[in-house]
């Protein structure tokens, strides 16, 4: 008999898996936080005698050395990676015993990077999985653009050979078990479920259904923006990433965080969107614990720049430090929590805040002939879908840099359901504008008589 334990990183839209037999297992694409995957060993009762990577990544830090150092096992590495560190080179064809009658079958299948691998899962003698990191997703496959551009569409050819070999050579009850494609910036498109199989992607995935060159076409066409931290990933994951250090950091009062804010550095309260806009400390960006605080943060932030923390608990800090390490951000310079008062000097420092409204209260403005702008913060392909007439359009992750191309006058700022919009309107806010954060479905500012342009439904 075997398992298969599925290790879900939410907030990046990816998954690690651990897979064995009675005695001993192998951890597939581990996120950088290796307890959870110890955890899963341990309740299992199976020792970890693998760590395998299918590529080296470029959206997320991996635990995969950590991991073998702590539990000494061998970590298998695809051979044609440059890394810097020492690891098990494994290839095409080739094979590792996890546990008796169990056995992992290497696959190339290079296009999400040169180099990567997928892993056959064989159950004495039947494959029952494969487990194809950023090859062969639900619906899709894994983005060819993130190594070189000069490469993307060589990649992308790849990447259409790739999900045809892994497709003819496995039975169609195999299940499918990718890394990305659960909202990873790493996945081409988007596609839904959780599960899937050889079968049901023989069916309806883009790379089994269409021919190369339309396939080829259609995948460069809708290619997203590439979070701009996943410049780093890949970088420090050939060179071996340190331990994961999640220790409660080091705990500021509110003098602390005024002088952080006065140098210069980001201090980042993670507490809800509403709570924020009723009042925080001036200065501060809202990126939302219940969010997506890792991908939004990691995107914006100049790179190294020191974070403070701020939140209502210290289980809600935590939470969102083991986020941010799974990307890079290390160490939070500081921490506080608590309510918003406390946070502040009354001198150095003041509450803030800005008023939150919908698209109904922004036709309402409008009307009343108010001279307001309209900022839209979604990224392009959503814009393409229709906009408010008359707005202007700044993606969320360039704001930091284009703020001085918002226009003058009191900003309403927008995205799709409200989290973007709050993050733009706390960046807005820091520099002193006047702001609403408009908290709405954007499909509501039809309904509220708002004028779209460039809808294509």
């Amino acid at each position: 008999m075997f398992f298969i334990d599925t290790i879900e990183t939410e907030g990046l839209g990816n998954r690690g898996y651990l897979a064995g037999g009675r005695d001993r297992a192998a951890a597939v694409d581990p996120s950088r936080d290796i307890d959870r995957v110890m955890a899963s060993a341990a309740r299992r009762g199976v020792a970890i005698a693998y760590v395998v990577e299918t590529h080296v990544h470029n959206d997320y830090i991996s635990g995969g050395l950590e991991l073998a150092q702590v539990t000494g096992a061998r970590y298998v590495v695809p051979a044609a990676a440059q890394v810097a560190f020492e690891r098990v080179p494994i290839a095409g064809g080739d094979a590792l015993g996890v546990d008796e009658g169990l056995m992992l079958r290497a696959v190339a299948t290079p296009g999400h990077t040169p180099h990567h691998t997928a892993y056959v899962l064989a159950d004495d003698g039947r494959d029952v999985a494969a487990f194809t990191g950023g090859s062969l997703l639900i619906g899709t496959v894994g983005r060819p653009d993130l190594v070189e551009p000069r490469l993307t569409e060589q990649l992308a050819r790849a990447q259409y050979e790739s999900a045809h070999r892994l497709a003819d050579a496995l039975d169609d009850e195999v299940q499918v078990m990718p890394t990305h494609g659960f909202g990873s910036f790493c996945s081409s498109a988007q596609a839904g479920g959780d599960r899937t199989t050889v079968g049901a992607e023989r069916k309806v995935n883009e790379a089994l259904v269409k021919d190369v060159d339309t396939f080829v076409a259609d995948l460069l066409a809708g290619l997203e923006d590439v979070p701009a931290y996943y410049a780093h990933m890949g970088p420090l994951n050939a060179a071996g990433p340190a331990p994961v250090d999640l220790t409660p950091p080091h705990r500021a009062g509110a003098g602390e965080i005024a002088s952080r804010l006065a140098a210069g550095e980001w201090v980042v309260d993670l507490r809800s969107r509403t709570a924020f806009a009723g009042g925080h400390v001036a200065g501060a960006y809202n990126f939302e614990a219940d969010g997506e605080p890792a991908t939004y943060l990691a995107w914006l932030i100049p790179w190294g720049k020191p974070v403070t923390l701020l939140g209502e608990t210290a289980a809600q800090v935590s939470r969102a430090q083991r986020e941010l390490v799974r990307v890079g951000i290390d160490r939070p310079a500081a921490a506080a929590t608590g309510e918003p008062a406390s946070w502040v000097t009354g001198g150095r420092t003041q509450l803030s805040s800005f008023p939150r409204e919908n698209f109904a209260g922004l036709a309402a403005v409008r009307e009343r002939g108010a001279g307001v702008v309209v900022l839209d913060v979604r990224r392009d392909s959503e814009r393409s879908g229709g906009y408010i007439e008359g707005s202007v359009h700044i993606p969320v992750h360039e704001l930091h840099e284009r703020s001085g191309e918002v226009p003058a006058g009191t900003v309403w700022v927008h995205c799709a359901s409200g989290m973007r919009a709050a993050i733009a309107a706390s960046l807005l806010d820091a520099e002193g504008r006047d702001v609403v954060a408009v908290d709405d479905g954007f499909d509501a500012a039809a309904e509220a008589g708002l004028s779209i342009a460039g809808d294509r439904h």
